[in-house]
């Protein structure tokens, strides 16, 4: 069995590129166990901010300098180019600089590490998993690829046992730098393909990943997903050869009834990600009341279905409260998945969604399955793009924002869509489309219409949740 790691002559880290869901984890778990750290980003955020709050030193701008005294150890981010003056810095005084994804890979091999991926789903099923096996009193560190209010608020969860829970992050394979004992696939779909190129290029990564766990060690997979079920010849093969337990789980499964009947999270894909952490939790011998209590408890995370609270419209006499709410929705598959969530929770209101595309690469991938993407939101509105550092170099004007705002009111005449070319207008925008048709306007001393309650879903995994504030009323 693996064993608790320990500090060993590392005393003092820095982060290049502290403000990432993953960097950050990573900062807070090194600060628990007794090492020094400072980091640096380029921009100030929520993270880093927070960060501060906890005593670490952050920087905002990569500078020589930044590197201190003492500094033995460099952990840099994927965005982070081989020119950046702080990792320059740190070479020349020989001090060891390692990649994310390396840093983490150490860290899977001195715990019993259960792995979850997948193209979505990874953080409510990571978040579940860590819950249910702390109510079970397992004691687990976690690292989840988003903030809980069951962790204070923060991206980690520091134990006291051997298991390790990890979301393990499928993008630039960093994945394939994990020693997992355990490994819960959620699903397989066309995403990062700027890493991958294809959907067979990430089906391969994917049995790559799963040939990575320890022998003896186990598989929990998603039979629902096609592009992972089809692998299954491939996968018994390499079970076969290390001894690996296989557990596939379904919507189909006797838990997904029982689960159906306690979670509180919205959307058929929720109660998938709920079943995989069922089916992992049993495989531990965890009792099924404990289970279903965990999941019953779970309120949703940061940026998942958030409620972040009201927008009011004072116009034509009427004085309307609509319900806020922040998702970190960006592939097609997720949108289509998360406002299906909200129109099942919310069926007689409006559900207008703010999309935020993010990286130009993925938008232009992916072009055709957005247009389809936003069925079942009522009114849509696009903004301009999130240009991720490093990723987006140039953009495409046949795959824009503009463009896909084009092709969607050709598909969809009848339905509500614009592009919003600055979020200052966002307020205005919506305080319009909530008091007057949307199409045609109204004429000139028309009655007030009457309005039909709306929920309003800022979606997106840019910084489209810096702007949900705005449309919020003050609080009393």
């Amino acid at each position: 069995m693996k064993k608790e790691p320990k500090n060993q002559e590392l005393n003092f880290a820095h982060f290049i590129g502290i403000g990432g869901i993953s960097m950050s984890a990573l900062a807070r778990y090194f600060v628990a166990r007794g090492m020094r750290v400072s980091g640096s980003d380029i921009v100030s955020s929520e993270v880093t901010k927070e960060l501060r709050k906890e005593g670490i030193q952050v920087v905002i701008g990569h500078k020589q300098n930044n590197i201190k005294k003492g500094v033995d150890l460099v952990v840099y981010n994927r965005a982070i180019e081989p020119s950046n003056p702080e990792l320059i810095a740190a070479k020349r005084l020989g001090i060891k600089t390692i990649p994310l994804a390396d840093a983490i890979g150490e860290l899977t091999r001195q715990y019993e590490t259960i792995a979850i991926t997948g193209a979505h789903g990874k953080s409510t099923t990571t978040a579940l998993i860590g819950l249910i096996l702390a109510r079970a009193s397992l004691n687990p560190t976690v690292f989840v690829g988003t903030n809980l209010k069951e962790f204070g608020g923060k991206n980690i969860r520091i134990g006291k046992s051997s298991y390790l829970v990890l979301e393990a992050d499928d993008f630039d394979r960093a994945f394939l730098r994990y020693s997992p004992t355990i490994e819960v696939i959620t699903n397989i779909d066309s995403e990062h393909l700027d890493t991958y190129k294809n959907l067979a290029g990430a089906r391969k990564a994917f049995l790559e990943f799963i040939a990575l766990t320890i022998p003896g060690g186990a598989l929990v997979l998603n039979r629902d997903n096609e592009n992972l079920s089809s692998l299954a010849k491939d996968i018994q093969k390499i079970a076969h050869k290390n001894n690996l337990n296989i557990l596939w789980y379904s919507l189909k499964n006797q838990a997904a009834k029982k689960i159906k009947k306690v979670i509180r999270i919205p959307g058929e894909h929720n109660v998938s990600n709920a079943v995989a952490a069922y089916t992992l939790a049993h495989s531990l011998g965890i009792h099924e009341k404990i289970i279903l209590a965990a999941i019953a408890a779970y309120r949703g995370s940061w940026r998942r279905f958030e409620y972040r609270g009201e927008f009011e419209v004072k116009s034509y006499k009427l004085k309307i409260k609509s319900p806020v709410y922040d998702d970190y929705a960006h592939h097609p598959t997720e949108v289509k998945a998360t406002l299906q969530g909200f129109k099942e929770r919310f069926p007689n209101k409006n559900i207008i969604c703010v999309f935020q595309p993010h990286q130009g690469l993925r938008l232009r991938f992916l072009f055709d399955e957005f247009i389809r993407a936003f069925d079942a939101a009522d009114t849509v509105i696009i903004t301009s793009i999130y240009k991720v550092p490093g990723r987006d170099e140039t953009l495409n004007e046949l795959f824009s924002p503009e463009a896909l705002v084009r092709a969607m009111q050709k598909k969809y005449p009848r339905k509500p869509i614009f592009y919003l070319s600055n979020f200052k207008n966002l307020k205005n925008a919506i305080n319009i489309l909530m008091t007057e048709p949307p199409v045609c306007g109204l004429p000139a001393g028309s009655p007030a219409p009457k309005i039909k309650p709306a929920v309003i879903v800022m979606t997106g995994a840019g910084d489209i949740v810096q702007y949900t504030d705005t449309l919020l009323n003050p609080k009393p």
